[in-house]
């Protein structure tokens, strides 16, 4: 055999690879595609400035998961009658994710439909393919308690914000401006406060010569704006949502006692004399703020809210924000407490859950995505917007929130007027934002600075810190029985619209507190409240009982 030249093996090896480089060069186009993406079908609350098909978050999930949205959307308005019906017809979406200070799945909720088989358990979802909501529960109880049904599944995510302005939601705040001029301290029992109305009302403090001042308002919103729950701490602690306490692991409704009976009649007394503006049982938060913000003159003394900006301005022009002192809880002749609620703006139950209609990708997909948002960056996007834009990356020498924190965002602050620019998913984005979260963003040292009005509120948190009732029923983190739900849930709606009915009338006269008094008590018995304290005593035990 004729033996091949000793360069040939080379020669051919060389020619096949720069056959392979031309043929690379040729079909450089085309590059794998990539799969169409994923439909998956969202039920959804939006507000009247968002739209989620074109919101900036949503792109960014879209491409960063290769998905598709099919959004069905709600106003906030009627929110939860819509989320009811769109269940009812069996015809329901993928998931839901709701903004939960709007309206989300109760506990009931959870229970019930996840029995059923309409909710699809997160655990294995959790367990395989998201590893930062794993981590989360591992390392926060609170969380894990919320979150997991006396059944062990976890049938939906809670809205959890460890926000500690919010974990004192009623607060008080009054006109410093007008204190000072008139001469007054700081109230800080119930009548000192009550002197300071009168001082308002009658004492001309806004100096146009007309008694046209408001000393003292509110609204009916979920805000911390109801006016009942501030005053009625300095007689018995009142949460505003089960009227209930727990004394010596006992669960006992505190609206029948004594107490609550002079605290009405305290309240009574303030409207009796004009120093509680009627409308603050009636009117929106909105038509607060028109009082606070009173085009002419200044003439609102103070005003019952979570945070202030809730009834004036606190932006940029800030022309009457910072002329508002939060007023520590009252001393009354029983108590001084604040209203606690759980550990921030979360309530049982869920604002995420996925349904039995989602096939195996689109549950992958939905709880990737969720763990996402469980990521500093990821709920910063969801929450706030896009970065260069809704937010940014600390600059040197700038300072976080929380006390000993490093900074990690700052937020990029709208200009008065400028309308929402549809990057963020706001509350709907509230996903998993724990104290470090919180306490990591960049806050001014000026607290009446658009930038430190975050600052503002955590220190005015301080005078309300501790001060909840040591008898204050754990409603947070309780799960009533599937089987006494319903029930549980009637009797608490009937019981808290009644108490609510009353107070109302007793406060504006329409009921007398001597005549009327043992007439409503014996009303609050035959409307069940005996056996939702059955019902409410066993869920406490039953917790005790999980906690061990």
């Amino acid at each position: 055999m004729k033996r091949l030249p000793s360069a040939w093996p080379i020669s051919v090896a060389a020619f096949l690879l720069w056959s392979l480089l031309l043929s690379a060069c040729t079909f450089s186009g085309a590059v794998p595609s990539r799969p169409s993406p994923l439909e998956i079908r969202v039920f959804a609350q939006q507000d009247a400035a968002q739209d989620l098909r074109t919101n900036g978050f949503t792109r960014l999930l879209e491409d960063r998961f290769n998905v598709r949205f099919v959004w069905q959307t709600v106003p906030y308005e009627g929110a939860k009658e819509k989320r009811q019906i769109s269940l009812a017809g069996g015809q329901y979406a993928d998931a839901y994710i709701l903004t939960s200070y709007i309206d989300q799945f109760s506990q009931a909720d959870l229970l019930r439909y996840g029995k059923q088989g309409v909710f699809y358990p997160l655990n294995d979802l959790i367990a395989n393919y998201a590893p930062h909501i794993r981590a989360a529960m591992a390392d926060n109880a609170e969380l894990r308690e919320l979150s997991t049904a006396p059944d062990g599944h976890i049938y939906g995510l809670v809205g959890y914000n460890d926000c500690f302005h919010c974990t004192y939601p009623y607060k008080m705040w009054i006109n410093a401006k007008w204190l000072d001029k008139l001469g007054l301290a700081m109230p800080e029992t119930t009548e000192a406060f009550k002197e300071a109305l009168r001082a308002f009302k009658t004492r001309d403090p806004n100096g146009n010569g007309i008694p046209d001042e408001v000393p003292l308002s509110g609204s009916t919103e979920d805000f911390g704006v109801r006016i009942v729950p501030f005053l009625m701490n300095g007689f018995v602690y009142d949460d505003d949502r089960t009227y209930l306490r727990l004394a010596g692991g006992r669960a006992s409704l505190v609206a029948d006692l004594p107490a609550w009976k002079e605290g009405l009649a305290y309240i009574k007394s303030l409207y009796d004399e004009g120093l509680l503006d009627p409308g603050a049982f009636t009117q929106t938060a909105d038509a607060l703020k028109k009082i606070g913000e009173n085009e002419d003159t200044q003439i609102l003394g103070a005003a019952a809210a979570m945070h202030p900006d809730i009834f004036v301005g606190t932006g940029t022009d800030n022309r009457r924000g910072s002329d508002y002192r939060p007023v520590p809880p009252l001393r009354g002749p029983h108590a001084d407490y604040a209203v606690y609620q759980g550990g921030g703006d979360f309530a049982p139950g869920a604002k995420f859950v996925i349904t039995d209609k989602a096939s195996e990708a689109a549950r992958i997909a939905l709880i990737r995505m969720a763990d996402y948002m469980y990521t500093p960056e990821g709920q910063a996007n969801a929450e706030i917007g896009r970065e260069g834009v809704d937010w940014r990356k600390p600059l040197p020498g700038e300072r976080a929130l929380g006390p000993g924190a490093d900074p990690v965002f700052a937020r990029i602050p709208a200009r008065d007027g400028e309308p929402p620019d549809n990057e963020g998913w706001g509350g709907m984005g509230h996903f998993f934002m724990p104290k470090s979260y919180r306490d990591s963003w960049v806050q001014s040292d000026d607290l009446y600075a658009p930038d430190g009005y975050e600052r503002r509120l955590y220190e005015a948190t301080r005078l309300y810190e501790g001060r909840e009732s040591p008898e204050l029923y754990p409603v947070w983190s309780v799960w009533i029985d599937s089987a006494v739900a319903d029930e549980a849930s009637v009797l608490q709606t009937n019981i808290k619209n009644d108490i609510d009915q009353y107070a109302l009338q007793f406060i504006t006269g329409d009921k007398d507190l001597d005549k009327d008094w043992n007439d409503y008590v014996a009303g609050l018995r035959r409307i069940g409240v005996d056996r939702y304290l059955q019902i409410m005593q066993t869920a406490y035990d039953d917790r005790q009982v999980r906690l061990r």
